[in-house]
């Protein structure tokens, strides 16, 4: 079962930064049993992704559905699609009106509209795991179940300054989304992963090589389906993660939380690397039982994620 009720309409939102939205939409989609009647899993999309995460074009259909890892005979599924993502008609012009705890902050107001008390697993991977750690740094009651995939509490500096040039992609060149989902994909995948597909080879009709040729058809397919407008925003949110911006530290905000926190890095992801994964693992661990850590194997980088869905699944089996 899946409903596309109407959205959800937040009055007098103001952001972080001090700007006044008098009205916000909050479109979601509602997947598996009907709210109320089953725990419920919160699904946060990524950089591309909205909130149609199972289904037809469903971006998360290895993991979420029927007889799936989350079973949608089990559990309702809520996602909500971040505002401005382009799935809906509503847009936003300034994006640096916005970090990643405004949508986080936007994500509770849906969940309190809707009457849910408390979820029972909230799961994302990249900045939607990213906008998770928000959600429960400012609600540490919200969830029973924490699963940040392929990202962390806070962007390090490596990707602040990955998503400066996407910034600068986005605001100086002539083919904009084009450009900046090539150096984009640089980031998503790995050498190796390049490697093992690519093999130096040439492609014979374009006489280019065939990681120039795939590069180009990347650029080119995100091109003809998302607004340059959601890219930007998108980008800023990646790049303000921080629980602890303005706020208390680390270990206040965390040892605030009952929720188990079961981080999910991947071996060869140079955006979200499992260094930093592992800090915040160790960090955790000091103050807080509750805390796993677990790796996905994998040559594919930061894509694993909606790659070794297989692993995934072994990791996941436990919680759901």
């Amino acid at each position: 079962m899946e409903s596309i009720p109407n959205p959800i309409i937040l009055q007098n939102f103001t952001t972080e930064s001090g700007v006044l939205y008098n009205l916000l939409p909050l479109s979601f989609a509602l997947f598996g049993l009907p709210l109320h009647t089953a725990p419920v899993v919160l699904v946060n999309h990524a950089l591309t992704g909205n909130a149609q995460v199972t289904g037809e074009n469903g971006w998360w259909n290895d993991l979420v559905g029927e007889g799936k890892t989350i079973d949608t005979n089990k559990y309702s599924v809520l996602a909500f699609n971040i505002p401005g993502n382009g799935s809906d008609s509503f847009s936003i012009e300034n994006y640096q009106d916005f970090v990643a705890r405004d949508v986080a902050r936007i994500f509770l107001k849906g969940i309190e509209t809707l009457q849910i008390k408390e979820l029972y697993a909230i799961i994302g991977g990249s900045v939607g795991g990213g906008i998770a750690w928000e959600m429960l740094a400012l609600a540490p009651n919200i969830t029973k179940n924490l699963i940040p995939i392929a990202t962390d509490w806070k962007s390090t500096d490596w990707m602040i300054a990955n998503c400066f040039l996407q910034e600068q992609i986005l605001n100086n060149s002539s083919k904009p989304i084009e450009d900046a989902r090539i150096h984009a994909m640089l980031c998503y995948r790995s050498p190796e992963s390049f490697k093992e597909k690519f093999q130096r080879t040439i492609n014979q009709d374009l006489l280019i090589f065939n990681i120039e040729s795939w590069l180009a058809h990347h650029g080119k397919k995100l091109q003809q389906r998302y607004q340059l407008s959601s890219y930007k925003l998108m980008n800023q949110l990646l790049k303000t993660i921080d629980i602890t911006r303005n706020s208390d530290d680390f270990e206040t905000l965390l040892s605030k939380t009952p929720a188990a926190i079961h981080i999910i890095a991947i071996d060869s992801d140079l955006f979200f690397t499992p260094k930093e994964n592992l800090e915040t693992y160790n960090e955790l661990k000091k103050f807080k039982e509750n805390v796993f850590y677990s790796q996905i194997n994998s040559v594919h980088g930061h894509d694993a994620f909606l790659i070794e869905y297989k692993q995934l699944d072994n990791l996941l089996a436990a919680i759901f």
